[in-house]
């Protein structure tokens, strides 16, 4: 919204007339459209023709010709180029109408000077005009409104007094739930109910207002480019502004005029204060500061203004009530389609980060999940929070005090070094009922954001993003300030080490590309800090994923022939299919071993006929090979071997589900993307893989391998699998031949 809000409204309706009270800024202005593209300033006059029209508009084309150039000033003043409302532009002296007069005053001011001019115009319309337009009818009331005028927005939330001039709570509407998934346009958590309505149990009456009928609280939006827009966001955009801001401030209003009568008191109060300036001829500006001074609506509408042009908190006063409003900082995103952000600014509001975070934080948030294995930065000022704020104060209520202590508890307990599941057993809270609350309501009051663990050596790898929030001349200069120390080299020489480290296969983490020494840890641990605050750095996490090799493959196909030839007491089918799947391999199986791993059976073939196997001899040399068999017992397991769980295996192996006929039963090295959901041939792989290993390698490998996806970071996997980071390199080291890792953001 910083790019589009320019201005925001309070209009009022009375029995005889609508009024525009007060607005912010006090002279906005409108971004300029183009009626058409306007050719480049630095060329010839003659290459400046904007085809077709300007030159069919051009009285001599050989005149042209004869003009050897124009200059920046004479282009500059061509405002035919530029777009105007209709009408809207007319002489000062014309702008007032006979009948423009303000109540109380029994004077007309287009008696006065042009310079009241300010004073009743707006966007080129008349101010009368403009509130009568944003007064709607009362059946038009307490309800969103929203107008599209030429290239202005005004959405607000329009409110009205009963017909007897009484302002009241309207009772809550009570409707039972659609059944199903609820509808999502123009719907949000907070919209649940209008802002003028209140329990009838609590209901309560003001006294009979003297002459407030409406008010409107309006904010005027300038339309985005459709050129620029992303097809549906506008609307959504749009939703998200009426929601947060209108909705909120509307009820407020409407709350105290109720309770208090207030919004009539403010509007006489700042109608008398024009009144008088106009009869003073003092200025517009004059004013609008000495209503800043007088009346809190308008230093809220000021406040408000500021902040969301600077995509910041707004914490403004209205009746001594405070209130923190905001809007999500990367709203503005949602009108760009061709935007370079790396986070989808709109989120499935079924997802599982919209459902942990709240509908209000699913969009423009660009949040890291909030889920147990990530961290939490506190952001500048005492402990995250506003520094003038004193929790420990005795102006805390007694009631609230045990709440207090416990949110100080958490604030010096957070730390980049502690997930927050470690957060929660070090306070022995729950982690979904006390920890996740604490951290959404720091994040939403921007005190804190959601970040990635960092490790405590600083031996966590680091990226940097597409481009930076500012100027990488202006975090230098400040990084210098902060950071004087002769031991920190300058930031770009920091940010150059993190993007070369990214292409070494060790050693690439902070400490080893940048600190590289112990003692120097605690400083550059405030520098790692300080660079996350501005999201200079980017959290690379370890993600593995398991492949099932050729190796493997080929020792579970022999072991079906081994057992299909067991079942049907012959060796023919064997012999068969294990020498076609050897003609069938590639060059590099001559060097495969085939030998059975220890305290296994396998085929009664020696590696060395084997190996000639792979070589591809003739069929006469497979007819020497099987002269050089040693005799088979009984059984048919060569040099007595017996295998006691033939039969379970060729009771599988007939199964219609077992994977042998499907397309995945073949030789070539393939990866196995959900080990979780494996197939009973993938299950057969993974078995084969750990032959051989250490038993209690080999369970926590069935363990974890169903976090083997490519898609689970390594502190994911740590959480889930209960393990901890040294066991688990432990797995990678010894299933390192079927294990594919590489790093990836979070």
């Amino acid at each position: 919204m910083a790019e589009t809000l320019l201005a925001i409204l309070l209009v009022t309706t009375s029995a005889t007339e609508a009024s525009l009270v007060y607005r912010w800024p006090p002279s906005p202005s409108t971004t300029p459209r183009l009626s058409r593209a306007r050719p480049a300033e630095d060329t010839l006059y003659h290459s400046q023709l904007d085809n077709p029209w300007r030159a069919s508009h051009f009285p001599d084309a050989a005149a042209a010709q004869e003009i050897p150039g124009l200059s920046k000033q004479s282009m500059e003043t061509e405002a035919e180029y530029t777009w105007h409302r209709p009408d809207a532009v007319r002489e000062r002296s014309q702008s007032f109408s006979p009948s423009t007069s303000h109540p109380g005053t029994g004077q007309n001011l287009a008696d006065k000077s042009p310079v009241l001019y300010d004073y009743d115009h707006l966007f080129g319309y008349s101010a009368d005009f403009l509130a009568s337009l944003l007064c709607p009818q009362a059946s038009m009331c307490h309800q969103k409104f929203e107008l599209l005028v030429d290239n202005l927005a005004f959405i607000g939330h329009p409110v009205c007094a009963e017909e007897a001039g009484v302002w009241r709570f309207k009772p809550e509407k009570v409707k039972a739930g659609p059944r199903g998934r609820e509808s999502r346009v123009g719907q949000s958590a907070s919209a649940s109910a209008s802002p003028d309505s209140r329990p009838t149990s609590s209901e309560k009456v003001s006294p009979k207002s003297s002459w407030l009928n409406k008010f409107h609280f309006v904010l005027v939006l300038d339309i985005p480019d459709p050129s620029s827009s992303a097809s549906g966001n506008v609307s959504k955009y749009f939703d998200i502004i009426y929601e947060q801001i209108a909705f909120t401030v509307t009820a407020v209003l409407f709350q105290e005029q109720v309770l208090h009568n207030f919004v009539e008191t403010e509007c006489d109060l700042l109608g008398r204060l024009k009144e008088s300036c106009v009869l003073k001829g003092e200025s517009f500006s004059s004013f609008v500061t000495q209503a800043l001074e007088l009346s809190s609506i308008a230093a809220a509408m000021k406040g408000l203004y500021e902040a969301v042009k600077a995509s910041d908190m707004a914490y403004i006063t209205i009746h001594n009530l405070p209130l923190e409003i905001q809007l999500p900082p990367y709203l503005d995103d949602l009108l760009h389609s061709d935007t370079e952000n790396d986070v989808d600014p709109m989120h499935n509001i079924d997802s599982e980060d919209a459902r942990t975070w709240g509908q209000d934080m699913s969009f423009g948030w660009k949040l890291q999940p909030l889920v147990p294995w990530k961290s939490l930065l506190l952001l500048d000022g005492h402990n995250g929070l506003d520094p003038s704020m004193n929790l420990r104060g005795s102006h805390v209520n007694p009631e609230d005090r045990t709440l207090v202590e416990g949110l100080i508890r958490f604030l010096e307990t957070a730390s980049v070094t502690l997930s927050l599941a470690d957060m929660a057993s070090l306070l022995d809270w729950d982690l979904e009922t006390q920890v996740m609350p604490t951290v959404r309501w720091l994040v939403q009051h921007r005190r804190a954001k959601v970040v990635d663990i960092v490790h405590v050596g600083l031996k966590t790898v680091f990226t940097l993003p597409p481009k930076f929030e500012r100027p990488l001349s202006e975090l230098t200069a400040e990084f210098e300030k902060e950071f004087d120390h002769p031991s920190v080299p300058p930031l770009p020489v920091i940010l150059a080490k993190i993007s070369s480290s990214i292409s070494k296969q060790t050693d690439n983490h902070f400490f080893a590309s940048v600190v590289q020494d112990k003692e120097l840890i605690p400083m550059y641990h405030d520098a790692v800090l300080w660079m996350l605050k501005r999201d200079m750095l980017i959290t690379l996490h370890l993600r593995i994923r398991v492949v099932a090799t050729r190796k493997v493959k080929l020792r579970v196909r022999i072991e079906r022939e081994n057992a299909l030839a067991r079942k049907a007491g012959t060796r023919d089918r064997l012999r068969r299919g294990l020498l076609q799947e050897l003609r069938d391999g590639s060059t590099e199986d001559e060097d495969l071993d085939l030998s059975p791993p220890a305290g296994t059976s396998w085929l009664p073939l020696s590696p060395k006929a084997a190996r000639r196997h792979s070589r591809r001899q003739s069929n006469e040399s497979v007819k020497q090979d099987d002269t050089e068999r040693p005799p088979e017992d009984d059984n048919g397991a060569g040099d007595g071997e017996k295998r006691t769980t033939d039969e379970d295996v060729s009771d599988e192996l007939d199964d219609p589900d077992s994977g042998w006929d499907t397309a995945e039963d073949h030789l070539r090295p393939s990866m196995i993307p959900d080990p979780g959901r494996a197939t009973p041939l993938q299950r057969r792989w993974l078995a084969a893989m750990s032959e051989g290993k250490d038993p209690v390698i080999v369970k926590r490998f069935q363990l974890i391998n169903q976090y083997f996806d490519g898609k689970k970071s390594d502190d994911e996997i740590l959480y889930r699998a209960e393990i901890s980071r040294k066991q688990l390199r432990e797995v990678l080291h010894h299933y390192e031949e079927y294990l594919q890792t590489f790093l990836h953001p979070s």
